[in-house]
Formats: structure tokens, C-alpha cells, sequence
């Protein structure tokens, strides 16, 4: 039985900074002249202009509740405690309001009919979660089955729609809730470590929830078809990219080769999925790639011979609001869906990685709202 995504909804904490305050910034936190060149050419390489966060202190230093600045100006190091504390609570709020917003988009749904909740976050931890005050604050029924997919990172957002995909297979009743939340901003460091530089310049807080149910109307809205799913571990990664916690917020290793693994692998791993479906990659309307960062969307798009505007949303999403981990394949997702147009059916390709190095990868076809033979006006 096909399930859909009926509605894709986004949202971003209200504090935003550019790049190049966050650059400056960076720098006056650092007494090395060495990490001062880095930092500089890391952030002005990054492909972004914009990030949000929940956190107004990298601004506000005299009113900072959470990095509040030392006597000799460098940014203060909370524990993670602290920073978990402010996940619990900004989380809540970021969550119900987009989630909202997202059944809000949605009047054929009831609340009432919402069978599953679905949320994905690798930022901050707290029971009850996100998934209980949905249920709680939003208004549903107590009896929703409630799921949490933690500490995943960037493609957990696949997990959860391939979870909500099966639900959908065992109930064509399920209307399901996929929530992916991140606070990165949370977990900022300034240590010297290069790993730490590169996360800095790339992560950012935001949200996207999905709407997913299995019923044949789509209520002349475009929509997400789900057809299939592949995970892949490259083999080589594994101490490439990882994510734990430490005695002062989150311990990131992002190394810099993460992009020259992708590009080797990425070929042999998309061409399967298409071979199963009985396509090819010129058959592919939409490339939805997690913008991990400007050299990550640079080598997909050479490895799989892409035109030069294939990537053209994933830079964009990159560019306004930075990599927002498990959250941002959503907000790719959305921008294509706005365009599929007068298309009976746009084949979508997304993907996502994650520590490991993790690989998701999955075929849509997003289905358009418009009348076949008719022009949209």
C-alpha cells in the first residue's frame, strides 16, 4: 500500500546571524593567530549567509544566560547540563509550534485521527520528550503510539519516514507525525580543535515536520509518494565522522576527508536503488541532498554527473540556514515539492549521511496537485 508525505512544514528559532558576524565573532574568542586564519577561511568557504539559533548570547554577551563571555573576552564553556537544560526547554516550544502549524496546514486531518508520533533528534535528551508534549500540548489523543529515533545525526530523518512507511503498510488507518528537531547551536566549542572549527561554521537549530498516511486522497494538495529505501555504511568512515557526549556539551569529529569519501561511494550506491526501480539517474527529476556543507553537495553532484543546477535547492537551504542535521532533508524536501508544478510525478532522489559514515538514501515521486492536461494558472 503507498504512503504519502501530505504536508511538509519548517521552522527556525527567532535569533538569526549572518556568517560573517558569526566569522568575527569566532575570531575575537581565540587568541591563536593560527585558529584565527583557519576560522576565517573555513566560514568564508562554507557556502553559508545565514544560521539560527536559540541562543541570543553570541550577540547579546552582557545578557548571555548560557555562554556568557570570560574576564578576558573569550566565550564561556557551560556543561552539558546547562546546555541540555535550554534543549529541553527551546525544544518544546520549537516543536509544538512547527508541528502545529503543520496539522494547521492540514484541516482534513483531525487531531483525533493521528495515530503515531514519529521524532528524531541527536542534540538534547529529556523524558518525557518531544513526542510526549506533542501529544500533551497539541491536543491528541492520549492513546497516540509515541517513537523516538536519538542521537542518529544528519539522515535520521529516513529512519523515521521509512518507520512512518510501515506503519502506514500495517494500518491504512495511521496518520503519523514525523518531527526532526536539532539545537545544534547548543553544543558550541571553542577549543582549538579543527573539528570543532568546521562544526562551528556549518551547524545551525531548526525544525521540519512531516505528515504521513497511506489514504489515496490527497485532497488535491501535491504530495510525497514513498516507494523505497536503502541504508549503507561506506566501510572507510567510521572514525570520520562521530558524535558523543562530553563534560561540556557534544563532542563532534568531522573530518575533512568526509567529502572525498562520499564521492568515491555515492555512484555505487545510488545506481542499485535506481536499478531496482528499473530507472536511471537522467530519469530523476529532483536531487534532494542533505547540504552538509558546500564540498559534501560539490562532490555528490561530480560523482554522479549532475547538471550544474541539480543541487541548486540543497545550496540554497545550505546557504540561508546552514546544516541543521537530521531536520534539513526536510527543508530540501519542502522547496521541491513546491516545484513539482504541472508534473503528474517528479521523480525525487534524497540522501542524507551521518556518523559512520552512514549513507541514506531513498526514491520518491512527488505528485502534483495540478490536473493532468491542464496549465496551472
Amino acid at each position: 500500500m503507498p504512503s504519502y508525505i501530505l504536508h511538509i512544514e519548517t521552522g527556525v528559532p527567532k535569533f538569526v546571524y549572518s556568517q560573517d558576524f558569526a566569522r568575527e565573532r569566532m575570531k575575537s574568542w581565540t587568541q591563536s593567530p593560527r585558529d584565527r586564519r583557519i576560522i576565517h577561511h573555513v566560514y568564508r568557504q562554507s557556502g553559508i549567509a545565514t544560521r539560527y539559533s536559540v541562543c541570543d548570547d553570541f550577540a547579546n554577551s552582557e545578557g548571555a544566560q548560557l555562554f556568557p563571555s570570560g574576564e578576558a573576552g573569550q566565550l564561556g564553556n557551560p556543561g552539558t547540563q546547562a546546555r541540555n537544560d535550554v534543549f529541553i526547554r527551546e525544544s518544546r516550544k520549537l516543536g509544538v509550534r512547527v508541528t502545529a502549524q503543520a496539522l494547521t496546514a492540514c484541516p482534513e486531518i483531525p487531531k483525533k485521527e493521528i495515530t503515531h508520533v514519529i521524532t528524531a533528534s541527536c542534540t538534547g535528551f529529556g523524558n518525557p520528550g518531544l513526542d510526549y508534549h506533542l501529544v500533551t500540548d497539541l491536543g491528541l489523543n492520549p492513546s497516540v503510539q509515541r517513537y523516538h529515533l536519538g542521537f542518529m545525526g544528519c539522515y535520521a530523518a529516513f529512519p523515521a519516514l521509512r518507520m512512518a512507511q510501515q506503519f502506514c503498510g500495517a494500518d491504512p488507518r495511521a496518520v503519523i507525525l514525523v518531527l526532526c528537531l536539532e539545537l545544534c547551536s547548543l553544543h558550541l566549542q571553542v577549543n582549538g580543535d579543527d573539528d570543532s572549527v568546521l562544526a562551528n561554521a556549518l551547524f545551525s537549530d531548526g525544525a521540519a515536520c512531516a505528515v504521513v498516511h497511506a489514504r489515496p486522497d490527497l485532497a488535491g494538495r501535491s504530495a510525497y509518494r514513498l516507494d523505497r529505501f536503502s541504508s549503507a555504511l561506506t566501510g572507510d568512515g567510521e572514525k570520520a565522522m562521530a558524535w558523543s557526549v562530553g563534560d561540556h556539551g557534544f563532542h563532534i569529529v568531522l573530518s575533512s576527508y568526509v567529502p572525498d569519501i562520499l564521492g568515491a561511494h555515492i555512484a555505487e550506491l545510488v545506481e542499485p536503488v535506481l536499478a531496482d526501480a528499473g530507472m536511471d539517474r537522467r530519469e530523476i527529476a529532483f536531487w534532494a541532498v542533505h547540504p552538509g556543507g558546500k564540498a559534501i553537495l560539490d562532490k555528490v553532484e561530480k560523482a554522479l554527473a549532475l547538471p550544474a543546477d541539480a543541487l541548486a535547492v540543497s545550496r540554497t537551504v545550505l546557504r540561508q540556514y546552514g546544516n541543521m542535521s537530521s531536520a534539513t532533508l526536510l527543508f530540501v524536501l519542502k522547496e521541491f515539492l513546491s516545484r513539482s508544478g504541472r508534473r503528474t510525478e517528479a521523480p525525487t532522489f534524497a540522501m542524507a549521511f551521518g556518523p559512520g559514515l552512514t549513507i541514506e538514501l531513498g526514491l520518491l515521486h512527488a505528485i502534483s496537485a495540478a490536473p493532468v492536461g491542464r496549465e496551472a494558472k
